[in-house]
């Protein structure tokens, strides 16, 4: 209500109540029963309203305007136009007395203009003028409640019988009209009900507002009294704390705690004040402004604050005469209360800051429902409080008394660094420092004004006219304009410098990021970093950095290489001080990141940031942390980015006291269970350790010699169980530093002064060196170029054909040290373990086919033959024959030999075998050493040919040793040779050894003859092999020939299995039948339970096939009980077992129903029955070494 309105009530409360009682005495007195029907009046001249008024009558003039009057909430013309009719009415009946409002009320209750009394009873209150009638009324809930009757508007009314609340479609008013509630039911009563208190409602909220409004402003007031007072009396005497006051610092010391991440201690603060809301300002006092945060407040505190202005009180009149006749018949009326008016303005202002908020309350619970939609998916809440912005225009009363009077003239805010377009009101040459303050960034600003020349401010056309500036901001204030809000302050500032652009970047993105979605949030990754560069501030620089490094929950690898090449420039654009201030610890923060994706993308951080970074700070804490990652973390894929960056260190490392630790670190990796980390380590980590060793000069004098230590230690502690694992880390590490130990051979050779690049130099062959493991293993990688290693291998072909290795300190190294460590080293091991034996042939391969052929051939090949001595003379020789047994024979055939594939060293490597073979034949030396070569050499299908000729020359050979052990060997190599070759070399080869006269020759054929049946698949061949074993088992000459029968039998329990189910049924079965059957005759009794042994482990490993019911009960079950008959005298413990087996295939075939048509029974799941698997391992565990043949009887013998 405004109030400057003329206000018709003006009489006092003993006039109200002298009306109240007059009108209720006339009211009573003089109306007749029919006046008091409900509804509205009639508009005939018959009706009471319209007769010569009385005292106590209602003009009809007073009804039309208040029935006409607008009924939205909130102050406004319309209580002014009710008012200024009644009054105009007033004054036409100047003979009558004036109308009371409770006569009014008591009208429109009787009437039923429900509305429009509680609109009347709202202005009452906002102009302080309570109704006991109204406030009766509309303080009962039953008059609302009630489902018929007529509602007790005062308790002398005697109102006729009312129905239900009927709805007024003259008094709806756009804010409670709700087009859904309208139908053509006739009954609304819930509805009317709704409408009544959602009105009743808003203007309680509005009333508790203004309320609120003046308290606030009355405390405020008497706060600032007493701080003069408190100011005038000295520091030393404090009054205790007021509860407003207590609640704005809470609001503030919050504040400070979220900005500054004491987030835990935000949330106990909170808990402790539960009573106070700490998300909004308002909540401490509506008219309260908010003060600047607690740093700004520190800042300043010594601050001088500024001198007050001196303010004027003007007021504006008019003189009487100028006013129309109607108003000044007024005049004699009271003015109107001026502390009245003073609250009216405060309201009308608060209700436009309340709509403010709400737009802004809007947007802020738009954007916390898009917040949590990604709470689930990010699970963090990236927050930051609003910038604090330069806003005068809610300044003090004297700045804006100060102001200019066009505010579209204003100069731009901040130095010069902002453009604000919401119209400033500080004038140009203020000098008062309370804008500087009250700035986000003082210092930032004043830097940037000294680098930065101010913008000139802009002129506009101002038009002639003479509005108050008030008038002029009001007006304005119309525009829709969001600049209250957070973005609407960065909207409304435009930036005009790059260090403004930094500055209103650093405050968007943190906004800006948890809204991109997760897929394209690397397409912020070069604003995010640019920012960061430029930025001025530290905090805010940091700020962003984490974002970075927390843009993606989970990077992908395209991801992560986006963001390291991020960081990479970064680094080359700030240097090596802000790389170490700023990216490192956010390294540091995420090395332990639930995540492995992040813990992945620190650990390749390390080494991309290692060229940028400190040397003290490279060697020592990025040292410190990948390892640590190295140590701890669980995932491979880290470990191997760890180890990988590990490797780029020791590529930039330049302190030697982190030798021992880079060994360290290299022997943790090598001996990591993931191959993904071993890979790493040789392509990455050892050569660029090398190359660091090589440097400091102990490549060829330290590391490797230590690894030589290593691989000895671990062979004299493995005596009884090699640790082959071990052994095979430390071979594979040594095979890694050979391309660097060729590498400074080359270097330091004699003559590496004379490697000069001039003219064309001639390419290297392909197959010049092994295939490295990565670039860095590639020579031409670390000499430096192709082209220098080809001037350089021509000068050292050359030095070691013609000039020798004198002066050649590292090259005469690897002759005299190395080598002879190396092959004595490969004498020690066990030359049964085809694993070391393999692993020392390939090392010797790729280091003879590094250093090349002529120094293979000079120098490697003349320390192995010297100590294999291989002459004819030194056959005989003990010694000889030892060394022979070892490892050393088939790792210098299938390591050295075999290097270089020309046709002299075939030769070469055939005539070794031969005379090995020979050698080890007439010595009745073990074989095994010359198996390990076969084994090694079979593995490869181009050397099978190789090795079929120096089989043939065993099967030529006229010793019938030599031929025995050719025969045996045939069984190694047969398994991987193709079917053709078999046909035509193997085979007739086999038939020749098995017509020759020594029986022993034959038998030795039988394993080889088996195999054959295991591998091929050709029919004719198969049928040769067939006749030839059943040559074996019916020739009369073969019954009394132990030695066979024991070799046929073990061959069968080996190749039956997985021989041909035909070869199986037709041809092993029944001879496994005939050869126990002829075993129960046997007399002599050792020949009886060695053979009986052998049928047991055979019947044992048939046991898993597939055999039809003819052949079981044909064959394998009289065999079973043949072989039960001798174990019942010679083994008991397996005549139990045995008889169990029996009883399991009867059981199986006498159970065999009509369905099982197939035919086949498997005994292995026979033997899965609980039963009999209790009874077989019962039994097993019960066995004796009664025999000496009993020990093993499960273990296969080949």
């Amino acid at each position: 209500m405004a109030a400057g309105s003329v206000n018709p009530f003006n009489l006092s409360d003993s006039e109200e109540e002298e009306a109240e009682r007059r009108a209720n005495e006339t009211v009573g007195t003089e109306r007749s029963p029919g006046e008091g029907a409900p509804g509205p009046p009639p508009r005939g001249p018959a009706h009471p309203l319209s007769s010569p008024p009385s005292a106590d009558a209602e003009p009809p003039a007073l009804l039309l305007p208040l029935s006409s009057s607008r009924t939205s909430p909130g102050p406004g013309p319309g209580a002014d136009g009710v008012a200024m009719s009644m009054s105009v009415s007033a004054a036409a009946v100047t003979a009558e007395p004036r109308v009371s409002v409770d006569v009014i009320a008591a009208q429109l209750l009787r009437d039923q203009y429900v509305l429009t009394a509680l609109e009347l009873h709202t202005e009452l209150l906002e102009a302080g003028r309570e109704l006991p009638r109204l406030r009766d009324y509309f303080s009962n809930p039953g008059n609302f409640e009630r489902q018929s009757g007529t509602p007790p508007a005062s308790k002398d009314q005697a109102l006729g019988p009312g129905g239900p609340l009927n709805r007024a479609g003259s008094i709806s008013t756009l804010d409670s009209l709700d087009f859904a509630r309208y139908s053509d039911d006739g009954n609304r009563e819930s509805d009317e009900r709704v409408a009544v208190l959602e009105f009743e409602l808003r203007k309680a909220k509005e009333t508790i507002q203004a309320l609120r409004a003046n308290l606030t402003q009355a405390a405020e007031s008497e706060v600032h009294s007493q701080e003069r007072k408190n100011f005038k009396l000295g520091p030393e005497i404090q009054e205790p704390i007021r509860p407003l006051e207590k609640r704005a610092l809470n609001f503030l010391v919050n504040e400070y705690l979220l900005k500054n991440g004491y987030k835990l201690s935000s949330i106990t603060f909170s808990d402790e004040n539960d009573d106070q809301d700490f998300e909004l300002w308002d909540d401490v006092g509506l008219n309260i402004p908010k003060p600047p945060d607690l740093l700004q407040l520190y800042r300043n505190c010594g601050t001088a604050p500024p001198p007050p202005r001196d303010t004027v009180d003007v007021a504006v009149a008019v003189e009487l005469g100028d006013l129309p006749g109607s108003y000044a018949a007024q005049e004699p009326a009271k003015k109107p209360d001026l502390s009245l008016q003073q609250q009216t303005e405060v309201v009308q202002e608060l209700e436009y800051q309340i709509g403010l908020l709400n737009s802004e309350k809007e947007n802020l619970a738009e954007q916390i429902r898009k917040l949590q939609s990604e709470i689930q998916t990010l699970k963090r809440t990236v927050s930051s409080p609003p910038p604090e912005t330069l806003d005068l225009a809610s300044s003090s009363p004297s700045c804006t008394n100060a102001a200019s009077t066009d505010p579209l003239s204003m100069p731009p805010l901040d130095n010069g660094q902002y453009l604000d377009v919401r119209g400033a009101t500080k004038p140009e040459n203020d000098s008062d420092p309370a804008g500087t303050q009250n700035s986000p960034h003082p210092k930032t600003q004043t830097q940037s004004h000294g680098k930065i020349k101010s913008r000139p401010p802009v002129q506009f056309d101002q038009p002639n006219r003479k509005l108050s500036p008030a008038f002029q901001q009001a007006l304005l204030s119309f525009c829709r304009m969001s600049s209250d809000s957070r973005l609407g302050a960065e909207v409304s500032r435009i930036a005009d410098s790059e260090e403004s652009v930094m500055l209103m970047l650093g405050r968007c993105l943190p906004h800006i990021v948890p809204n991109v979605l997760l897929a394209k949030r690397e397409e912020l990754i070069p604003l995010i970093l640019c920012t960061a560069c430029l930025h001025p501030e530290a905090k805010e620089r940091d700020q962003l950095l984490h974002i970075l490094f927390n843009l993606i929950k989970r990077p992908d690898d395209e991801q992560r290489q986006m963001i390291l090449t991020g960081c990479v420039a970064f680094a080359r654009h700030v240097g090596p001080t802000r790389v170490e201030a700023e990216l490192l610890p956010q390294c540091w923060e995420q090395i332990n990141h639930k995540y492995p994706e992040r813990r992945l993308l620190v650990a390749e951080s390390c080494g991309a940031l290692a060229p940028y970074l400190p040397k003290e700070i490279r060697s020592s804490l990025v040292l410190s942390m990948l390892q640590q990652m190295l140590a701890e973390d669980k995932a491979d894929m880290v470990r191997e980015a760890v180890v990988k960056s590990l490797g780029i260190i020791m590529g930039y490392i330049d302190d030697p006291d982190k030798y021992s630790q880079g060994v360290e670190l290299m022997l943790l990796s090598l001996g990591d269970p993931s191959e993904r980390v071993v890979s790493a380590i040789h392509q990455v980590f050892i050569p660029a350790f090398a190359a660091w060793t090589t440097e400091l000069g102990t490549l060829h004098t330290v590391l490797i010699p230590s690894l030589l230590a290593r691989i000895e230690k671990l062979l004299m502690q493995g005596e009884h169980g090699l640790d082959e694992h071990k052994l095979h880390m430390f071979l594979s590490a040594l095979q890694s530093l050979t391309p660097p130990l060729f590498s400074v051979v080359l270097q330091n050779a004699p003559f590496s002064a004379r490697a000069k690049l001039h003219g064309d130099v001639p390419a290297i062959e392909v197959t010049r060196f092994p295939r490295p493991a990565s670039p860095l293993q590639d020579v031409a990688t670390i000499v430096g170029s192709r082209e220098m290693l080809s001037v350089l291998l021509l000068l050292y072909d050359h030095q070691l054909e013609h000039e020798g290795t004198t002066g050649w300190e590292s090259l005469l190294w690897v002759v005299n040290q190395l080598l002879p460590k190396l092959i004595e080293i490969v004498g020690r091991i066990n030359v049964t373990s085809s694993t070391c034996v393999h692993e020392f042939s390939r090392f010797f391969w790729r280091f003879c086919r590094t250093f090349g052929k002529i120094f293979t051939n000079t120098k490697v090949k003349p320390q192995f033959q010297e100590i294999l001595r291989l002459s004819e003379e030194n056959i005989d020789a003990s010694e000889g024959n030892d060394i022979l047994t070892k490892a050393t024979v088939p790792i210098y055939a299938t390591g050295v030999l075999t290097c270089y594939n020309q046709e002299e060293d075939r030769k070469l490597l055939v005539g070794f075998l031969e005379d090995v073979m020979t050698t080890l034949s007439l010595c009745h030396a073990p074989l095994d050493s010359l198996k390990a070569s076969f084994v090694e050499l079979g593995a490869n299908p181009v050397y099978h040919e190789l090795l079929l000729t120096v089989l043939w020359y065993g099967v030529v050979h006229t010793s019938a040793l030599v031929r025995c052990t050719a025969a045996r060997m045939f069984e190694l190599i047969l398994r991987g040779m193709s079917e053709a070759l078999v046909d035509r070399r193997a085979a007739p080869a086999l038939i020749t050894l098995c017509s020759g006269p020594e029986f022993s020759v034959r038998i030795s054929t039988i394993p080889a003859f088996g195999t054959i049946m295991e591998t091929v698949t050709q029919k004719e061949l198969l049928e040769r092999v067939k006749m030839q074993l059943a040559s074996f088992l019916e020739d009369p000459q073969y019954q009394d020939q132990h030695s066979l029968h024991m070799e046929i039998i073990r061959t069968f329990g080996r190749v039956g299995p997985n021989t041909e189910p035909r070869f199986r049924d037709e041809f092993v079965l029944p001879h496994l039948h005939k050869l126990a059957l002829a075993n129960n005759n046997q007399a002599s009794e050792s020949k009886r339970i060695d053979i009986a042994t052998q049928l047991f482990e055979a019947y044992s490993a048939l046991s898993c096939c597939f055999i039809s019911e003819e052949l079981m009960v044909n064959h394998f079950l009289p065999g079973l009980r043949c072989l039960r008959a001798d174990m019942e005298q010679l083994s008991p413990e397996h005549e139990v077992i045995l008889s169990s087996m029996i009883k399991e295939c009867e059981n199986k075939i006498e159970n065999r129903g009509i369905g099982d048509a197939q035919g086949s029974v498997s005994i292995a799941s026979s033997l899965v029955g609980e039963d009999a698997k209790t009874k077989f391992l019962s039994k097993m565990g019960q066995l004796t070494t009664s025999g000496a043949m009993l020990a093993n009887v499960f273990q296969r013998k080949k």
